[in-house]
């Protein structure tokens, strides 16, 4: 009997590979059979990082693609790219995000405008590549944060793309939807990743989440990979247009 968690033969497009999150979701395809291509931004010891981890779960070698989302058809060329190696795509998971961490008050025009393609205009571009080879039973995750609905510092801009990314998510699943393809967004909670070594508040971050979490520890890249597999499956293919936490139950708490 073949698992609802096998992946063979499915070609996977995953921006944003060569970070902690990243690199669990390549894994997590590529040790149940998928084809992965993944973007990059800067940072080859990442890249190669990734490259190693999926060599070393058995995975097919991935396809690897340098892009800068910010860039103008940068995440359209991306996704061209794949598809002249691959011919289609049965999955597309959006993780690439970057982000300026001020008050609101201090956020330049640029910055925002760059935070906005970088983490929601780019998914739009690249659905819209990426959309019409999918086949009936395709999968379109994004993966966003706490802060689309909640006020937390520093997260003016970081928060306002999410949500954005978020209420996209929505529209998608709706056109996508009658084709057979579901879209749907993975938020996780606190995870503790190189990323938040960024953040002014992390050690505070990072201890009342450990502290207030109902499951008694913070998410891991792992936990939101697994997500992403049981969305990915047959198993799933009614859960569309959905925001799915990953966070052990924190985010329940008052």
């Amino acid at each position: 009997m073949t698992s609802d968690l096998d992946f063979a033969g499915k070609h996977v497009f995953l921006t944003g590979g060569s970070g902690a999150i990243g690199r669990a979701l390549a894994v997590a395809f590529a040790s149940r059979g998928a084809r992965v291509a993944f973007t990059y931004f800067m940072g080859h010891e990442g890249r190669e990082a990734t490259e190693e981890a999926i060599a070393a779960a058995g995975g097919v070698p991935p396809l690897v693609i340098q892009a800068n989302l910010r860039d103008k058809g940068g995440a359209e060329g991306a996704a061209e790219e794949a598809l002249a190696a691959l011919g289609h795509i049965d999955i597309l998971v959006h993780n690439a995000a970057t982000g300026v961490l001020k008050p609101a008050m201090e956020i330049s025009a640029k910055s925002w405008g760059g935070v906005m393609e970088v983490n929601a205009r780019s998914l739009l571009g690249l659905v819209q590549v990426l959309g019409p080879t999918m086949p009936k039973g395709g999968r379109v995750i994004a993966l966003s944060s706490a802060g689309a609905d909640r006020a937390l510092d520093f997260y003016a801009a970081i928060g306002a793309s999410k949500a954005a990314l978020e209420s996209l998510v929505r529209h998608l699943s709706t056109e996508l939807g009658p084709r057979g393809i579901t879209a749907n967004v993975l938020r996780p909670g606190v995870v503790d990743t190189p990323a938040l070594d960024y953040f002014p508040n992390r050690e505070q971050l990072l201890k009342v989440a450990g502290l207030r979490t109902p499951c008694g520890r913070i998410a891991t890249p792992a936990d939101v990979a697994d997500v992403a597999l049981l969305l990915c499956s047959p198993l799933a293919g009614m859960i569309q247009g959905q925001t799915i936490t990953v966070d052990g139950g924190y985010s329940i708490l008052a």
